[in-house]
């Protein structure tokens, strides 16, 4: 089993950087690739990003590109999410996902989930 614990949400204004952590542990030499994927009140959970860990690749939603970046630090099994210029529609509970293959858009396709962490972009 994997668990990922995620850190650093909070209340930034508009325009603001906040940088979000998920920190993995367990079975971790199964996770090829991790994501953020991010609900808002009354919304689905949506894709923000994803990255494969060892080769790299990175992909972002539409909304979200040339805002947010996606990392990680192999040897802190940490990914990371640094967000710039946030908008008060960024607002919403993050969450980081881990699955042992190439990275994908859908949740569906992710096996392992964090607990959550509240971003709130004030106007």
């Amino acid at each position: 089993q994997v668990q990922l614990v995620e850190s650093g949400g909070g209340l930034v204004q508009a325009g603001g950087s906040l940088r979000l952590s998920c920190a993995a542990s367990g079975r971790t030499f199964s996770l090829y690739s991790m994501g953020w994927f991010r609900q808002a009140p009354g919304k689905e959970r949506e894709f923000v990003a994803a990255i494969a860990r060892t080769t790299g690749p990175t992909y972002y939603a539409d909304s979200v590109k040339g805002r947010f970046t996606i990392s990680t630090d192999n040897a802190e099994n940490t990914m990371y999410l640094q967000m710039n210029g946030l908008k008060p529609e960024d607002t919403a509970v993050y969450y980081c996902a881990g699955r042992s293959g190439p990275p994908r858009f859908l949740q569906r396709e992710y096996s392992y989930w964090g607990q959550g962490t509240q971003v709130t972009v004030s106007s």
